[in-house]
């Protein structure tokens, strides 16, 4: 570590020094009105801004000299300016003439997006933008459920356990990433429960194959959320409250001192909720004294949730010897009532976790380090995070919070003194440390090079209060560490109609753990170490591809052998999350293919439409999943993840966008995949997975109601979960019982925000399960019904 931070502060004395400038302007018409999202564009630099609702642009790193601005948009005349670039700040105003009034039958617009280059760039792969949703009462999770072929499965309310599917392959399968550093280490109490859609700039979602950049063993996906990083002085807060006692309040700022560069950011938020909805069906129940079943309709009693947790960085950007220099601190805690175990068979009171993060961190880039076109980047961290697991209350409680009585009417007993288990005040203490670590260089325009890679580590001690002094003594401890390095190669060719994307990946892997145990030597019990210890070194590769065979046609084509570790969770269990150990769990690996098409956006008069389509297919070996159960028992309330067999899942997701003026908004999205098992014997369908999903947005905008240059959104979103079954499909002389079946879900959102004139002020209300069905996810395990929330958002984009 000391070499490496020394050869990265070696580099910075060793910087090649360039003149270049930040470019602010404003396009007005004559009348002073500004021009809402025009095209600027600096065509001999590749360089694109748009303006926003004030008529700004602005452009970075841009070098001295004499250059040509040229401003596009449907609303005025194309005009271009030259400009002479010789100070630092430039600061311009141009004013345009509006466009005649004219009919076009359609309109073809040069220039891509942020999200657009994403997109194209040959992988399976979705860009959410979280603009509207910002202002909405609406959690990132929910807005990445509403992506097709994603399905977000959470295990009841706010702050329950989330898995996360992307086409089939779920839980670890699928890779978090907060601006490309993994998310798990931060730890529990800093999730996408907790980080508001306000916070986020975009949300990239990579489907089955992932680019070597990111560096992690995302077998079955990637989803990579990218925070806001604004380069104007801005600040963010809003504030909602809603059913079952919800809050949340969240916050966002950013301010440079033009002159130094030195930059400070903050974030924050915190989240409360007492998660009380009702819950009812076949596995609600009380046990009578007589141990006949009483099905209730009762309220979640145990299930509070709160989290609070911020990020604030200090340093310089866009200064001439970095881009980021950044170095900051992330803090997070987190209270979490557990009211049930894997089923929701037997409800629990008393039993809870607690968790807390404390993460430095250390960033830095630069552009044209060294040399004209090699860029370095480095993002480390390093903390601690620590999670307690209280349990300790002995009584037996039925779904109304109140003891279990036995036929003599006495309070019955948990039968190992515990909700769960033995009675446990579990202490897990990490230390973690990653380094992300990036070089590439362009050696023209078409060609480029990246090396990436990726070190994490965990260090890990298990202790339980209750035990004796004499145990505490004998702590478990565990170890894992991974080391990721990937190297591609980017093409672009044919005036960037052809892009591809060529990759290899190593993977490296060592995990330690030692469990102190008691065996009886010469009639005398002695403690002893239970070592287990192993590692693994395992190779993968890649290719991603997109052809433009006309602007409004594109197909893409990708294929990767995907390697997945098992995480520490996996292999050392967490009796929080109800998982069991299995240090002896083996990598899975799947042969991953995507062919995808997108069609438009086609412009017809006032009418938008585009289209994108994706079929795929993975052969997965050794799937890691949770221990498959093949009956409901209710005293089996931890699983334990294992290797599964052979997994094949195919199918196809599309999604259609219509736009029409620039007011109406509808997306509908389709997904619909076979996953099925494979062993000797026979081939099941998985269980516990949705095939069939749909889902359907529909947005209007009013403007100017109640007040001019206000504006009003109304909001609605549908979601279809075709039925599937919760445990393995029945075989034989049982097969077609639908007794473990989840039903068919129709869930209806809706909601509503207002924009005052000032564009500062949005207040929303949203209504969520408006008809109050029941839906569920994993082991039919209830989710909230109707609900209602209120959200103020306030901005201040310029400081």
């Amino acid at each position: 570590m000391t070499r490496f931070f020394s050869f990265v502060f070696f580099l910075f004395s060793a910087l090649v020094y360039s003149q270049t400038s930040t470019i602010t302007g404003t396009i007005t018409l004559r009348n002073g009105a500004p021009v809402i999202n025009a095209h600027v564009y600096i065509k001999q630099l590749n360089k694109f801004s748009t303006t926003n609702d004030n008529g700004v642009f602005e452009f970075r790193k841009v070098p001295y000299g004499v250059h040509k601005i040229e401003v596009t948009s449907i609303e005025i005349t194309d005009t271009t300016f030259r400009i002479e670039v010789n100070t630092e700040n430039k600061i311009v105003n141009y004013t345009v003439e509006s466009s005649k009034d004219v009919e076009l039958s359609e309109v073809l617009v040069v220039g891509k997006s942020k999200e657009k280059i994403v997109e194209t760039q040959g992988f399976a792969v979705d860009v959410i933008k979280t603009k509207e949703a910002g202002i909405r009462n609406i959690q990132t999770n929910e807005l990445l459920n509403q992506t097709v072929g994603v399905r977000i499965r959470q295990n009841g309310g706010l702050g329950s356990a989330v898995n996360y599917n992307i086409n089939g392959l779920s839980g670890n399968a699928v890779r978090i990433f907060i601006d490309g550093i993994p998310i798990s280490t931060y730890g529990s109490s800093f999730n996408l429960n907790s980080i508001p859609p306000s916070m986020i700039e975009r949300i990239e979602v990579y489907k089955g194959v992932v680019p070597g950049h990111l560096s992690n063993d995302a077998l079955g996906g990637a989803i990579n959320v990218v925070l806001k990083e604004d380069a104007k002085n801005s600040f963010t807060a809003s504030a909602s409250y809603g059913s079952f006692n919800t809050s949340q309040l969240n916050f966002n700022g950013l301010y440079r001192f033009k002159n130094s560069g030195f930059t400070i950011k903050a974030s924050g938020f915190f989240n409360y909720s007492d998660n009380d909805y009702e819950v009812w069906g076949s596995n609600v129940y009380n046990i009578q004294p007589n141990g006949q079943l009483q099905y209730v309709r009762a309220k979640r009693f145990n299930d509070a949730f709160r989290s609070y947790g911020g990020i604030i960085e200090a340093g310089f950007t866009d200064v001439k010897w970095a881009d980021k220099f950044l170095i900051g601190f992330t803090g997070s805690d987190s209270y979490n009532e557990i009211q049930h175990g894997a089923f929701m068979t037997i409800p629990y009171k008393g039993r809870f976790t607690e968790a807390d993060a404390s993460i430095v961190s250390l960033t830095y880039s630069k552009k044209d380090i060294l040399t004209k076109g090699l860029d370095f980047n480095l993002h480390g961290l390093y903390g601690e995070r620590n999670r307690v697991i209280n349990d300790t209350v002995k009584w037996n409680y039925n779904w109304y919070g109140e003891k279990s009585l036995d036929l003599n009417g006495q309070p019955i007993l948990r039968p190992q003194g515990a909700q769960q288990g033995e009675p446990t005040i579990a202490n897990i203490n990490r230390k973690v440390s990653s380094i992300r670590t990036g070089l590439s260089y362009s050696l023209n325009k078409n060609h480029k090079f990246l090396l990436n890679h990726l070190f994490s580590a965990v260090d890990r001690k298990d202790d339980d209060e209750i035990r004796s002094v004499l145990e505490r003594r004998f702590m478990g401890t565990r170890y894992l560490h991974k080391n990721i390095t990937s190297l591609s190669y980017e093409l672009n060719a044919f005036n960037n109609k052809l892009k591809a994307s060529v990759f290899g990946k190593n993977y490296q892997q060592h995990i330690e753990r030692t469990n102190p145990t008691v065996e009886t030597i010469d009639d005398e019990p002695t403690y002893v170490e239970d070592v287990v210890s192993n590692n693994t070194s395992i190779q993968g590769y890649g290719v991603a591809t997109s052809y433009q065979i006309s602007p409004l046609i594109t197909v893409l084509a990708s294929a990767e052998k995907a390697v997945r570790l098992p995480t520490e969770n996996e292999v050392f269990g967490d009796a929080g999350d109800n998982i069991i150990e299995n240090p002896n769990i083996r990598p899975e690996t799947s042969n991953n293919i995507n062919l995808g098409l997108k069609l438009g956006t086609f412009t017809i008069k006032k009418h938008d439409l585009s289209l994108a389509t994706n079929v795929f297919y993975r052969n997965i070996k050794d799937r890691i999943g949770t221990q498959v159960q093949t009956s409901l028992n209710s005293n089996v309330q931890v699983l334990p993840f294992e290797n599964q067999g052979d997994v094949i899942s195919k199918g196809i997701d599309a999604e259609l966008n219509y736009t029409y003026n620039n007011n109406l908004r509808i997306v509908l999205n389709a997904s619909k995949l076979d996953l099925t098992y494979k062993n000797q014997f026979n081939e099941r369908k998985v269980p516990n997975e949705p095939t069939f999903t749909i889902n359907t947005n529909a947005q209007y905008q009013f403007k100017n109601i109640l007040q001019e240059k206000a504006e009003l959104n109304v909001f609605y979103n549908f979601m279809f979960v075709d039925t599937f079954n919760y445990l393995l499909e029945p075989y034989g002389n049982n097969a077609g019982t639908d007794f473990f079946d989840v039903p068919q879900q129709f869930i209806h959102d809706a909601g509503v925000s207002y924009m005052f004139p000032s564009k500062k002020v949005v207040l929303s209300l949203d209504m969520k399960n408006i008809f109050n069905k029941r839906a569920f996810d994993n082991f039919a395990v209830q989710k909230p019904g109707r609900a209602f929330y209120i959200k103020l958002n306030y901005t201040i984009n310029n400081l």
